[in-house]
């Protein structure tokens, strides 16, 4: 590991300004990805700036009946929180997919957001990556792509973002809160704060340096059906092959979001429109425009088996 110094930040508005100062800072909270990074030398921070001591793991309600999640919030705790298990059951349901116990003690909102793309090129130095290195080279393209992106790649990038809890909270429709370091403060809706590759895949969302995320908010509740089916190769601690993540109401109408075909949660509101038309009708306008390679053609039919599984579900559902 190469070395570093540290500090700890005694506001959000200093952690972000003293980022934007140092080259090569970054925050460390939970650490569950950033640390695995930096012992393979693919993260290699100068500086890093410990958030953990900072206000920001509450989990309070809004005036207008929503929740406001702090950027520190375990996931553990925000799974188990009685308001998000009631009112945002599908954010629950994707937290516990994702990881381990142990994992999830320690992992926070912020972290989850931003953890970086599991692909195997990715974390092998040895082989030419965008994200790692930009304008190296992709090695998943014409190589091993199985677990890679059916929507939204580019000729630069198909790897896949592995957060099961953005899928929900892209079908929630949450908003990002960030500080600047000036000080000033932004609300990124979760549709814009994923970026797809394009010929820039190292740059993955839209946060510029030094920017801290500061909480996560969720809208009023709008009730229905909450569901998340995650298919993968085992039953625990592994990264969705295709994840689905919806909301169902009794009228047979709702919101799907698709996690581990692209670079960001997959949504696609027009295709939500053929809902009571099924499965089909749905898949087809999710998977528009789709380029998946031989090795991972099975998703485009798994997305709509797995979205065939979750309607017949809502339907079941009392």
């Amino acid at each position: 590991m190469k070395s570093f110094t540290f500090e700890r930040a005694g506001s959000p508005a200093e952690a972000a300004a003293n980022a934007s100062r140092v080259e090569n800072a970054m925050f460390i909270a939970g650490g569950t990805n950033l640390l695995d990074l930096m012992k393979l030398e693919i993260e290699t921070p100068a500086h890093l700036i410990d958030v953990n001591g900072l206000t920001l793991d509450k989990i309070e309600e809004t005036s207008d009946g929503g929740l406001r999640i702090g950027a520190l919030v375990r996931n553990t705790d925000l799974a188990a929180d009685p308001r998000v298990m009631r009112d945002y059951g599908l954010l629950s349901r994707a937290l516990l997919a994702g990881a381990s116990g142990q994992l999830r003690n320690k992992a926070t909102t912020a972290g989850n957001l931003l953890q970086r793309t599991r692909c195997p090129y990715f974390y092998d130095t040895n082989q030419p990556c965008n994200k790692r290195k930009a304008g190296s080279g992709c090695a998943a393209i014409g190589g091993f792509s199985r677990q890679h992106a059916v929507m939204g790649a580019s000729e630069a990038c198909i790897a896949t973002h592995p957060s099961d809890m953005a899928v929900a909270l892209r079908a929630l429709d949450a908003t990002v809160e960030t500080v600047r370091p000036d000080g000033t403060v932004r609300s990124i809706p979760i549709a814009e704060f994923h970026l797809l590759p394009g010929d820039t895949p190292h740059r993955e969302t839209v946060l510029t340096r030094g920017e801290l995320i500061t909480a996560v908010t969720l809208p009023k509740p709008v009730g229905g059906t909450h569901i998340y089916h995650k298919v993968r190769d085992r039953a625990s601690y592994a990264f969705a092959l295709v994840s689905i993540g919806a909301i169902m109401q009794p009228d047979g109408t709702g919101r799907v979001a698709v996690g581990g075909v692209a670079h960001k949660p997959w949504r696609v509101e027009a295709a939500e429109a053929e809902m009571t038309r099924g499965a089909k009708a749905v898949a087809d306008g999710l998977l528009a425009g789709a380029k998946p390679t031989r090795e991972n053609a099975f998703k485009l039919p798994l997305v709509e088996r797995t979205l065939s599984a979750v309607l017949a579900e809502a339907r079941a559902r009392p």
